[in-house]
């Protein structure tokens, strides 16, 4: 069954980091000292494949000192989540379970200080889109800011996830589950990863 939530393509992984930016970056070799919570962009190739990660963080993170040593990391990323009961099942004898969507990437982490302003430019862009903020508008502020911060292009190595979208589930009780669950969200990437059985 397992092998059933670990079937996925390039297309959701784009959208899963796309939607879900905020992802847990561990360094390999460390403590919960060394895990930090920073929004990421992805980088792809012609193919669709997710080649790096983009983002940056405080020089005093602890994970800066630790991926600066040995720059081997884990990179958590949590998609869609929610609790499934057997009301939404519409099924009084149905197990309650929970779905939810998963990332886990490995990647060699380069700082570049050069691009640091790069990065934030990227994720700016990414997340104003549209509402005309821009750096610039700091002022002076900017440049100290930007002293404290560095940016790091992490290249990816491995790429695994899980999916567990209710893929198991019979379609007429997926059916009910689709209906009734009140996480729209959720139930838009349960659609998608059933699109033939609803």
């Amino acid at each position: 069954m397992s092998e059933l939530f670990e079937r996925f393509d390039g297309g959701d992984v784009r959208d899963l980091i796309a939607e879900f930016p905020l992802a847990w970056v561990c360094a390999a070799a460390g403590g919960a000292d060394h895990a930090s919570l920073l929004p990421l962009l992805g980088e792809y190739d012609p193919e669709g494949r997710l080649t790096h990660l983009v983002g940056h963080m405080a020089r005093r993170n602890p994970l800066y000192a630790a991926l600066s040593s040995a720059p081997r990391a884990l990179v958590l990323f949590n998609g869609p989540d929610g609790y499934v009961s057997p009301a939404q099942a519409g099924l009084d004898n149905w197990a309650p379970t929970w779905n939810f969507a998963q990332l886990r990437i490995e990647a060699e982490v380069t700082f570049e200080p050069d691009r640091t302003e790069e990065a934030l430019d990227l994720l700016a862009a990414r997340m104003d889109d549209g509402t005309g903020w821009g750096r610039t508008m700091l002022g002076p502020r900017y440049t100290g800011m930007l002293e404290a911060i560095v940016g790091f292009r992490a290249q990816v190595t491995r790429v695994a996830g899980k999916f567990k979208l209710g893929q198991d589930e019979r379609p007429e009780t997926l059916r009910s589950i689709v209906a009734r669950h009140p996480d729209p969200v959720l139930v838009r990437w349960m659609r998608r990863f059933n699109e033939e059985r609803i």
